[in-house]
């Protein structure tokens, strides 16, 4: 009977799902894409090197650059962002905590151990009913979050067949490397009953660092094409920037982004023999050869200056202090509540619904320290940018460009909180004290002679 009722609540929420999806559907219908923001290819006239520069003039004329609508459009998807970080932890905790009262998590725990004996194969199936199942119920969300939303705002690119096709992708992946993890996990546990939480720390940082070395290799290519980039015009720079700076590299990538998004971005991942220097085709059309030069100088600094290393380290102390905050919460938790939910401790599969809904609570009170750690070192990896680079002015376009999606000014406390990267305000300005610092390098310039600088397109034969 209790399976009869689980089935057909089941049903329900199925009929929940796909009713909101089609919702969603026809919200995203009635709304029409933005209009693109324009290209920025002239250093304003405030900017340019002059015996009286102004850093403040300079920043503000760049900022004078967006148009006041896409700065309002840019605003209120980034600014929409802040709320979804509430709800996406509150759907987390509401199913979580449904997957506990209702006595599913037990009921699939039941299930697998039917279907075999094995206790690590016992955790794969589980978690690969956890994963099904959490999907879907957050299906709505992540929809609306990762298709509807970004084509309301102008920056998705793919129709809904392909996106569903890659998220398809995606739970396959997770199936498979957080099924490992999962395993591995709940074997720790079990074998090391006072001191899991040390060593699942340690099997959570070693997992990472698997994670991001196989990330360019294998990874990236199963969601987009990865060709090496041949186009001397844009290669040559670029690795003369890296021989320059240490780095290991000898050939340009570059990847299909434009199938999915308009955002531009561009890499340097990897460890080690899997270390790419990857650009999307996003930022080669649309952005000049300063522009890209300024990009690849920034993402070079987080290889030269050892951010993976350091945020190994960080993440280690923190992974440490979640599974020390873990190991209290479990105990009281399933003190209180364990019999009811039918979890019979801590090495129980059917705890990770428990797991998931307090590692959750830990790393949305971090928030805050999470985004000024990495928000440190891109601020770090700007600087190293712009002496790699020396172009300023292809640093500030390559800020307005990502303004298109990130609000360009906030407050000081909203920078703080909400921003894992240096405001596009803050960037520019920097970018501007670089370059009042070095005009040197600008003498005899056609912008010190009061020209407007036109800065050259970047044409392929692949691109157009």
């Amino acid at each position: 009977m209790q399976d009869i009722l689980r089935m057909r609540a089941a049903t329900s929420l199925f009929i929940f799902v796909l009713t909101y999806v089609l919702l969603f559907a026809l919200v995203a219908a009635a709304q029409t894409a933005p209009e693109a923001q324009p290209d920025l290819t002239k250093v304003p006239v405030a900017a340019q090197p002059s015996d009286h520069f102004d850093v403040d003039a300079a920043t503000d004329a760049y900022l004078a650059l967006m148009p006041a609508s896409a700065q309002a459009r840019s605003d209120a998807y980034f600014e929409g962002g802040y709320w979804l970080i509430l709800w996406d932890f509150l759907i987390g905790a509401v199913i979580a905590l449904l997957l506990l009262n209702l006595g599913w998590s037990a009921w699939m725990r039941n299930l697998a151990e039917r279907i075999t004996r094995w206790k690590w194969l016992q955790t794969f199936i589980y978690w690969v009913e956890y994963l099904l199942l959490t999907s879907l119920l957050g299906f709505p969300m992540a929809v609306y979050e990762g298709y509807f939303r970004e084509w309301k705002y102008g920056l998705a690119t793919q129709t809904f067949g392909p996106w569903m096709w890659d998220q398809t992708k995606a739970l396959g992946l997770n199936v498979l490397l957080g099924g490992v993890f999962v395993v591995v996990l709940f074997w720790v546990v079990r074998k090391l009953p006072r001191t899991w939480w040390l060593w699942g720390a340690v099997v959570t940082i070693v997992l990472m660092v698997f994670v991001i070395m196989i990330v360019p290799v294998f990874i990236v290519p199963t969601f987009n094409k990865v060709t090496r980039l041949d186009d001397p015009k844009v290669t040559t720079p670029i690795l003369a920037m890296a021989r320059a700076n240490g780095i290991p590299a000898h050939d340009v990538w570059t990847m299909d982004a434009s199938k999915q998004t308009t955002r531009m971005s561009a890499n340097v991942s990897g460890y080690g023999k899997t270390m790419r220097i990857t650009l999307n085709d996003n930022l080669l059309r649309r952005g000049s050869l300063e522009e890209i030069e300024a990009v690849m100088g920034h993402e070079m600094g987080h290889y030269v200056l050892n951010h993976i290393p350091k945020d190994v380290t960080f993440f280690t102390l923190v992974s440490l202090a979640a599974f020390s905050f873990l190991k209290w919460s479990l105990d009281w938790c399933l003190i209180h509540w364990g019999a009811k939910w039918g979890i019979r401790g801590v090495s129980d599969p059917a705890v990770l619904p428990l797991v998931v809904l307090l590692g959750s609570i830990f790393f949305f009170v971090l928030t805050p320290i999470m985004n000024t750690h990495i928000r440190t070192s891109e601020a770090e990896a700007d600087i190293f940018g712009l002496n790699a680079s020396r172009q300023p002015d292809g640093f500030a376009q390559a800020a307005i460009h990502l303004g298109e999606y990130r609000k360009m000014k906030p407050g000081p406390i909203e920078e703080w909180v909400f921003f894992d990267h240096p405001s596009g305000y803050n960037r520019i300005h920097r970018a501007m004290q670089w370059k009042s610092q070095n005009l040197l390098l600008f003498k005899g310039s056609d912008a010190v002679r009061g020209e407007a600088q036109e800065r050259p397109r970047i044409y392929t034969d692949l691109h157009g």
